[in-house]
């Protein structure tokens, strides 16, 4: 988890992140790969609820808002608004997009206008934690 503030999560991670996830709990549960039980079973057996992912984001949209109240370089650069040419092909997937996604806040830059009232910017963390997606 050292480091994961900084980390894009695209879908393909994300999915990759809850398999590997299931596999722990598989493991940790002792259940064989090839008993016939589903996910949501080990998931009721273990009593989590995809905890490894809700708090990376959580981690991601705290350290998120820290930096953008701060308004020095990290902001410019966590934000994008740097001058010079895109790349060519498909763009990155950036952070902001991902945690504005996660919080449901709409577009990119009403999450970022939240981040200046930091009581906001608890309860949006605190009700997408809730809501545990």
């Amino acid at each position: 988890m050292y480091g994961c503030e900084a980390w894009t999560i695209s879908k393909q991670t994300q999915k990759k992140l809850e398999a590997t996830e299931m596999w722990f709990l598989r493991r940790m549960l002792r259940i064989s790969w090839t008993a016939k039980k589903t996910n949501d079973t080990v998931i009721e057996e273990a009593h989590t609820t995809r905890l490894l992912i809700s708090k990376i984001r959580k981690r991601q949209a705290t350290f998120f808002g820290h930096v953008m109240r701060r308004e020095k370089l990290e902001n410019l650069v966590t934000t994008g608004m740097l001058e010079g040419k895109r790349s060519k092909g498909k763009q990155r997937e950036k952070l902001i997009e991902g945690l504005a996604d996660w919080l449901k806040a709409g577009k990119s830059l009403e999450a970022i206008e939240a981040t200046k009232d930091r009581k906001k910017w608890r309860t949006m963390i605190a009700n997408a934690v809730k809501q545990g997606t």
